[in-house]
């Protein structure tokens, strides 16, 4: 039995499980490990979704896999995209693995986790994640670097531009195709194509509804100005068109869980593939939610509970629903069980092997608490009862709303969730890593290239960011040679990489000579070609956005750089400005030649 499971399950538990299932799945697993497809949406809350109750829009082919397959009632994530990102690839609680912000290197998964990618790519299957990362651009935190065969989309937290933009191929820049959902579901359909034969795992973590609000004509044409049925029960302000925008966003997501859907029943995949449906945190605005309090960023129900359905044709029972509290933690056993694998880990595992309950309506299942965290705030969820931030306690089978603290009336639960909620704070405290304790890693030697994008970069001087959301942004208003970007980097293998400049530059700026340092090693260029294209993405809003705007910029090649290893700055500055600014700046990319 492997170290894993035996800190999961007993034994007697184990074996139970499995008798549950019928002898066919048994000797498919012998003859073909299932596949899996692990579909996350992006700010979708709980109530998205026709199937949880919402009349304003229709998801059948996502209601399918709950129908076709298992429906979780009370599944809890995190509050915000990075640590929820982070438990579903783990099993383990985000605060123990070195996430605490969303940007500027803060979303980073800590080095010497052990990913669901990885423990598949060593039992056979084929690996692919397609769509927003959000655990570390640069190597060794890049998704090929923690298990993952291809990886195309982006790894910040958000993007500017949903039609055709700047994207990435296994750390190689590239332009998109099209609309991003639909881009990244064809990315996913030739996977699935090419590995038909072989197990697979498919991670298809999308964008949307994410801002900028960004839908295709044809979606947005069902929800222009259409009035809602159902909407905000608060005293906060719904702005309708936003929701419209969200609601259209989430039709075009379930257009495309239909595709991949189809391309299973296409090719006989169906009754021998996991698909999973879950969204990463609570709706992104004040809309109809099932009457629970709080949204995105909250701890309260309504920020932290997703939906989460799981399918397996012939295997899992249709139909069936699961009253019992779960969380992203218990993914990574699940389906770690579910493939048959026996995995050894050094780490212990926070998460449940959720089987039994997915087999069988009568499990006998130990109480347990979640725990949501974000920002300073907790709050703790028994099967029962949750206990918020400020220790109130409200009763969730009769208040959903969280409207009556019942703390006076039940003071020993009360006792008992604070103190699991000190205990669980105490064991595994929130934590936050400096640049200098976690730097940026560049040239790492197993891998070609390294993005230095200006998201985590700092200004000085008169440069600004295009934006106080860094994840997209650009550094812009360089006016003086004084002023510079700089990047606390740890350069981990010797090299020598060329370097391109991803940029835009006025006419009358020509001419500007920009330079890169890194220790004693230099590289200068100057800018000889204009290339000022307009601010663009708000052609394409539904509503309007608090992100950065975005522009199609250009590589230079500067030239090629020698780089030591060891922790030091980076730092790009001009030595020149012949007109009134130098450049736009919107990334390095470094391609190890050596």
């Amino acid at each position: 039995m492997s170290v894993l499971f035996q800190r999961i399950l007993p034994v007697a538990l184990i074996l139970s499980m499995w008798a549950c299932q019928a002898p066919k799945k048994e000797s498919k697993i012998q003859e073909k490990k299932p596949n899996i497809i692990l579909i996350m949406a992006d700010d979708q809350g709980w109530g998205d979704l026709s199937f949880n109750g919402n009349t304003n829009l229709k998801t059948p082919h996502i209601d399918a896999i709950a129908k076709n397959g298992v429906a979780f009632e009370n599944f809890y994530v995190q509050p915000v995209c990075s640590p929820t990102r982070a438990e579903l690839l783990t099993g383990r609680h985000f605060t123990r693995l070195g996430v605490y912000s969303t940007s500027a290197g803060g979303e980073r998964l800590n080095l010497g986790e052990t990913t669901i990618a990885e423990i598949l790519k060593k039992a056979g299957y084929h690996t692919a994640a397609y769509g927003k990362w959000h655990n570390g651009m640069q190597p060794p935190y890049h998704p090929n670097a923690r298990g993952f065969d291809d990886f195309y989309g982006f790894a910040s937290g958000h993007w500017g531009n949903y039609f055709s933009p700047m994207l990435e191929h296994n750390g190689q820049i590239v332009k998109g195709n099209g609309f991003l959902v639909n881009d990244l579901t064809a990315h996913a359909l030739s996977f699935i194509d090419e590995n038909k034969d072989d197990p697979f795992f498919l991670y298809l973590p999308l964008n949307t509804p994410h801002s900028p609000m960004q839908v295709p004509d044809a979606y947005w044409d069902r929800f222009q100005d259409k009035p809602l049925d159902m909407t905000y029960h608060g005293e906060e302000k719904e702005n309708t068109n936003f929701t419209n925008a969200a609601l259209a966003m989430v039709e075009n997501i379930d257009f495309n869980v239909g595709r991949i859907s189809e391309k299973l029943r296409e090719l006989n995949l169906e009754d021998n593939t996991i698909v999973v449906y879950l969204s990463d945190n609570g709706p992104n605005g004040w809309r109809w939610n099932g009457g629970m309090r709080g949204k995105k960023g909250s701890t309260d129900e309504g920020g932290v509970r997703a939906p989460f359905f799981i399918q397996w044709k012939d295997s899992i029972p249709a139909g069936n629903t699961v009253a019992q509290i779960a969380a992203a933690i218990d993914i990574l056993p699940t389906l770690i069980n579910l493939t048959g694998i026996e995995v050894e880990t050094e780490k212990p595992i926070d998460g449940k092997n959720l089987s039994p309950l997915i087999f069988s309506k009568n499990t006998k299942w130990k109480e347990r608490f979640v725990y949501n965290h974000w920002s300073g705030k907790t709050s703790v969820r028994s099967q029962r009862y949750r206990l918020d931030t400020d220790d109130r306690l409200y009763d969730m089978v009769d208040d959903i709303g969280q409207t009556s603290d019942v703390s006076d009336k039940f003071p020993d639960i009360a006792d008992s969730l604070k103190k699991a909620k000190t205990n669980w704070l105490t064991a595994i405290p929130p934590s936050k890593k400096t640049d200098e304790e976690r730097p940026l890693t560049l040239g790492h030697p197993d891998y070609m290239y390294t993005q230095i994008p200006a998201r985590d970069g700092i200004p000085h001087g008169n440069i600004e960011r295009s934006n106080r959301h860094p994840n997209d942004t650009f550094f812009t208003n360089w006016k003086n040679v004084n002023d510079s970007i700089t990047w606390n980097v740890a350069v981990l293998a010797d090299g020598v990489f060329e370097v391109q400049l991803y940029y835009t530059c006025k006419a009358e700026n020509v001419g500007a000579t920009v330079q890169l340092t890194h220790g004693n090693n230099q590289l200068t260029t100057t800018i000889t070609e204009a290339h000022d294209p307009p601010l663009k993405g708000m052609e394409n809003d539904r509503d309007p956005r608090i992100e950065s705007y975005v522009k199609d910029f250009k590589p230079i090649t500067m030239g090629e750089i020698k780089l030591e290893k060891g922790k030091g700055q980076l730092t790009l500055k001009a030595v020149n400005i012949s007109g009134k600014e130098a450049v736009d700046v919107r990334l390095l990319l470094f391609k190890r030649k050596e």
